[in-house]
């Protein structure tokens, strides 16, 4: 699991972060004005990026954060069943298995390489590569 730590307040739209343990996708920030006696506090919304769940957090905007490092990797398809894939990773040589994600569904994967995401400890398929 890897993660680094990020100032709240630096994180826009897009970013990526760990909420509540779930990597999520932030949609959202408003940043209210410090008070007589406080800081300055941030909401922030965000979707997990594996379930699709809405979660929301306040917190100071000088606090840290975690983010996800998300690896970025391609993989050879062996197998198809119904609704998995079996791909083996180019670099690793590692053998697992992927769920097809619902707008992938339909399209060809015999003998092509496709592109995963190393989310934490979850692998989620987001593309087909057309070699």
């Amino acid at each position: 699991m890897e993660t680094k730590l990020t100032s709240v307040g630096s994180l826009q739209r897009g970013s990526y972060v760990i909420v509540d343990g779930v990597a999520s996708k932030v949609t959202d920030t408003q940043t209210s004005r410090p008070g007589k006696h406080g800081h300055a506090k941030v909401r922030l919304s965000a979707v997990g990026l594996i379930d699709g769940k809405k979660r929301i957090i306040v917190m100071p905007g000088h606090d840290n954060i975690e983010v996800p490092m998300i690896g970025k990797k391609t993989a050879q398809v062996l197998s198809v069943t119904q609704d998995k894939v079996s791909v083996m990773d180019i670099e690793t040589y590692e053998t697992f298995e992927l769920d097809i994600p619902d707008e992938l569904k339909g399209q060809d994967f015999e003998g092509k390489n496709v592109l995963y995401w190393q989310i934490l400890a979850d692998r989620v398929l987001k593309q087909v590569k057309n070699d």
